[in-house]
């Protein structure tokens, strides 16, 4: 977190950053720096909590130690970011109740899972790959806080995750703070418009279809817009 935010101003940062969709986060970065998304494979247990906070790396492919570790360094507010094992998964009901227990607010896994019947339980958000009845084991000595790296996305210790059902997005507190005020201008006006729709006005009243088809036909640059 960089100088320019005091306590305040994040704790009011993380509740806007819960109050918005994935969706209006990603739409509102592409006019600044487009935020990171992690593969869609890796998917919630309970697809209607939501996630915020920021990356504690964790290299657990080698076995669980590192998640031993990164439970132990874990503070509230805090996410981890987890390499899974190919032979196993790397957290079930006992890591996630601790991590509920310390206000950890959610667990990444580019891997597996397991103990799902818990995990529907249990309010710290699970994200994962899958899920395997087994675990690895716990003789590799840990690795956590270190560049993650997840298919083409690069995860830091410190980064910031924001997840919900339509996946997780990553970016820097700086890259958040940037782009929070359009992402709520965006949340609002879809809205709006979504009710309209609801109300019987067709979507193609509120986009300029016509005119942009026309210009690409033409060979003119436009954009699709909505009002």
């Amino acid at each position: 977190m960089t100088d320019q935010f005091d306590s305040q101003a994040h704790a009011e940062l993380i509740t806007r950053l819960n109050a918005v969709s994935t969706t209006s986060l990603a739409d509102a970065s592409k006019s600044t720096t487009p935020l990171r998304e992690l593969p869609c494979e890796i998917t919630a247990v309970r697809p209607e909590l939501k996630l915020v906070g920021r990356a504690i790396t964790v290299d657990a492919s080698d076995g669980l130690l590192s998640m031993v570790a990164a439970l132990k360094m874990a503070t509230a507010g805090d996410v981890l970011v987890v390499r899974g094992s190919k032979s196993g998964a790397v957290s079930g009901e006992l890591f996630a109740t601790e991590a509920n227990r310390i206000g950890v607010t959610g667990i990444v896994i580019d891997g597996y899972c397991r103990d799902r019947a818990i995990l529907l339980t249990i309010d710290t958000p699970v994200f994962a790959r899958g899920s395997k009845p087994s675990a690895p084991g716990t003789s590799a000595l840990p690795a956590i806080q270190m560049p993650l790296a997840i298919e083409t996305v690069t995860v830091h210790p410190g980064d910031y995750l924001v997840g919900d059902i339509d996946g997780i997005v990553v970016g820097s507190i700086d890259e958040f703070a940037a782009i929070i005020d359009r992402a709520e201008e965006i949340e609002k006006f879809e809205g709006e418009l979504r009710m309209k729709i609801v109300n019987g006005s067709s979507i193609l009243e509120h986009m300029n279809y016509d005119e942009h088809l026309s210009a690409l036909q033409a060979g003119n640059e436009s954009k699709l817009n909505f009002s």
